[in-house]
This record gives C-alpha cells, sequence and structure tokens, in this order.
C-alpha cells in the first residue's frame, strides 16, 4: 500500500474512534467520521466496505494501540502493562473504541472473542514468564489465570467507565492487583511487587 493510501486509512480509523467511542456504534455516522478525517466517500469505502468492517477494525485495532511497558518479563510486567493500561483508556481514543466495541458487539451484530483472546495472549506471556521464574504460587493454571484477568480487567474498565469516565481506574485497576497477588504469589513475591497506580510508566518502543 502506497504511503499516502496508509496515511488515509489511519486517519479514517482515528476520526472513526473518536465518532464511535463518543456515541457507540449505533450512533456513529459515517459523514461524520468522513468530516473529522477530511476525505471524501469514496476514500473511506476504498478501504472498508461498510460501517460494520471499519467497526470490526477499529476493534481489532485495540491491540496494537498500545506497546508493553519495558522491564524483563514476568510479574511485575505484567502489572505495570494492566497499570499502562488503565491510563491509555483514559486518553488513548483508539483503545477506547475498540475497547468499547468490543463490550458493546452484540448490539452491532457481530460476536468475536479475538479482541479479549489477544490480551489473554498477552497476559499468558508474561504470567509464563512469572512462573519460570517462580513468580507463582504452585498448583496456578497460567491460561485459566490468564482468561481471568482478562474477564476482570474487562468488567473494573467497564465499572469504571460508567461511574466516572475512568478518572478512577488506575487505582481500580491497582486494588484488583492488591487482592489478586494474596492468591497468585508466594508473599515474599507479592511484597516485593510494585503496585503503584500514580508511577510514570513509559512504553517501550
Amino acid at each position: 500500500m502506497q504511503q499516502r493510501a496508509v496515511e488515509t486509512r489511519q486517519l479514517i480509523l482515528e476520526a472513526a474512534a473518536e465518532v464511535f467511542d463518543e456515541g457507540g456504534y449505533k450512533a456513529a455516522r459515517i459523514s461524520e467520521i468522513m468530516h473529522r478525517a477530511g476525505i471524501t466517500q469514496g476514500a473511506l469505502y476504498f478501504h472498508f466496505s461498510s460501517k460494520m468492517d471499519l467497526a470490526r477494525t477499529v476493534m481489532l485495532a485495540q491491540r496494537d494501540a498500545v506497546v508493553l511497558p519495558p522491564g524483563p518479563d514476568g510479574l511485575q510486567r505484567l502489572i505495570d502493562t494492566t497499570l499502562l493500561l488503565a491510563r491509555e483508556l483514559q486518553t488513548n481514543k483508539l483503545l477506547r473504541a475498540g475497547v468499547r466495541l468490543a463490550v458493546e458487539q452484540e448490539e452491532i451484530g457481530f460476536h468475536d472473542d479475538a479482541p479479549y483472546l489477544e490480551w489473554a495472549g498477552v497476559f499468558r506471556g508474561q504470567l509464563s514468564a512469572a512462573a519460570a521464574r517462580g513468580q507463582l504460587r504452585s498448583g496456578v493454571e497460567v491460561e485459566r489465570l490468564a482468561l481471568l484477568l482478562v474477564g476482570c480487567y474487562t468488567g473494573v474498565q467497564h465499572f469504571s467507565k460508567l461511574s466516572c469516565r475512568r478518572a478512577d481506574l488506575p487505582d481500580r485497576i491497582a486494588d484488583l492487583w492488591h487482592y489478586m497477588l494474596l492468591g497468585i504469589a508466594p508473599p515474599q513475591i507479592a511484597a516485593e511487587m510494585v503496585v503503584n497506580p500514580d508511577t510514570p510508566l513509559l512504553a517501550a518502543g
């Protein structure tokens, strides 16, 4: 794809993310997305066949909207990743829109657990590294814990969105970890983990 086409496609995705994030799928208008992107109808439909195609692309792009924070793989990097996500959800429109569409997708008319499974894969990678480093209690099943963490995170962020537009999300994720660590990590390891929602995290990249 030529550079100009790549740039146009990205402009469309960013404009669509803004519109989907603000009002959801049903309220979104193609005309508004075109206006914000500064493109013609022909340009939009060159890249996306329909509003649903555009929404699905935004939903599946959420994983690419965030780069993992620096540090060795393991439990601390997993904690840092979830706290970085919490802060990104406060400002990153593409990530926010993707998450909203994933939560609301049954209302849109498609059923796809790929976004959740992708995040489960990211979490599983860090949990596997944690297990190899002896950071998890004996008997903890990495695969099941990764899926559970995705489910817990989804619920916490959605609750925070409804109650205060995610203003308290980093604190709520910190609470999640304070209690989860008691069950998944040996006491000494749990005590070593830093779970501070106010600590600046710089994404590697």
